[in-house]
């Protein structure tokens, strides 16, 4: 038998109706919360935490420098940009030239000849003109001075003439050169063959007019003067080069002059 306090309580009386109270229902005091007041669990079912840190975010991006001040301008304030203009250069510009065709070859080489010749004729102009030195006008000259004094020879001595100038105009023009190199002659050998060479144009010339004058009187003044115009132009050619001479300039001049000479005499006496 219950008392009758029991028989009034909730629990009892549901259970009188055959309902029983849940232990788990939200009672009436839960009510004052508000969907709004919703308490996020500090952990989820994985076991991670919910909880947002309270600091605020940081940013990626690197921090930016504040300007300085007291920092002192640089660069050329007040002007404008002027660009360069490109400049050119008169020496081998690394055109190929195996593809073209060797008429202009030989134009372009017969251009430099002629141009080299007329320097030597005018030796104080570009003295820069023989630096860039070649083989074909010294070659061409030494074979015409060969010819023209072998034609006035009798038959059976043309041959030893034509052979007897032409050793002695490249075995000369290397015994002058390798002279300046023991001395101290800041000169290139070839670049010596080259101007010594080209120098035999005035004589090469007076050989030409000997073929048709005979006078001894006329070959005699025309002879001296190109032996003189040849070694005039000779040395002013190597002299920029034999700079450390110094004092034994004469003896590089020397072997210079004797090699014209030679030459000069066999054009007078052919």
């Amino acid at each position: 038998m219950l008392s009758p306090s029991k028989q009034h309580s909730p629990a009892y009386t549901s259970a009188d109706n055959g309902q029983f109270d849940n232990p788990f229902a939200q009672s009436s005091s839960d009510a004052i919360l508000s969907n709004d007041g919703y308490i996020e669990p500090d952990l989820d079912l994985s076991g991670q935490s919910t909880t947002r840190p309270s600091y605020p975010p940081t940013s990626s991006a690197p921090p930016t420098s504040q300007p300085n001040p007291f920092a002192q301008p640089t660069g050329r304030i007040g002007t404008t940009y002027q660009p360069q203009a490109a400049t050119t250069t008169s020496g081998y510009t690394g055109e190929d030239t195996l593809d073209e065709p060797v008429s202009v070859t030989i134009m372009r080489d017969l251009r430099q000849v002629a141009l080299k010749l007329r320097q030597v004729l005018y030796p104080q102009g570009n003295k820069n003109v023989l630096r860039d030195w070649d083989l074909w006008g010294p070659l061409i000259l030494c074979l015409a001075l060969a010819i023209t004094l072998s034609a006035e020879a009798p038959a059976d001595q043309a041959v030893a003439i034509f052979t007897g100038v032409f050793v002695i105009v490249w075995i000369g023009a290397a015994v002058v050169t390798l002279n300046a190199k023991v001395l101290g002659g800041a000169v290139s050998f070839f670049q010596s063959v080259c101007v010594i060479g080209y120098c035999l144009f005035p004589l090469v010339l007076v050989s030409f007019i000997t073929i048709f004058v005979k006078t001894v009187w006329v070959r005699l003044p025309l002879a001296a003067i190109t032996f003189a115009w040849s070694t005039y132009a000779s040395v002013g050619f190597l002299s920029e080069s034999e700079i450390h001479l110094s004092n034994r300039r004469a003896l590089a001049v020397y072997p210079l002059c004797l090699f014209y000479l030679v030459i000069a005499w066999l054009i007078l006496i052919s």
